[in-house]
């Protein structure tokens, strides 16, 4: 979880936003520093063979979830990094912030 502005956002909720749609196979996002408050920030990795645009996702992520909760990046990567257990390392994805 982070905090923006006040409000409690969880990436979880975000994460099945973006895997509901057709194009993203994987997706992770976790809290980073912003200008004023913290932000969300999306790694996601594409279906095979699909490319979507960032301002696509944000646009879809805005039809589904609160303004506050809407990734303000997208990075697309061709595999997230996991860990042993193979759960998406997000320590990793924080650290190359």
């Amino acid at each position: 979880m982070f905090i923006s502005g006040g409000e409690n956002v969880y990436p979880a909720e975000i994460e099945r936003v973006l895997l509901q749609h057709t194009a993203i196979a994987e997706a992770a996002v976790v809290g980073i520093p912003d200008d004023k408050w913290e932000v969300g920030k999306a790694f996601v990795v594409c279906k095979h063979g699909i490319n979507i645009a960032a301002d696509d996702l944000i646009a879809y992520c805005r039809t589904y979830l609160a303004k506050f909760k809407v990734p303000k990046y997208i990075v697309f990567m061709d595999v997230l990094p996991k860990n042993d257990t193979g759960k998406i390392d997000r320590k990793q994805l924080k650290s190359n912030i």
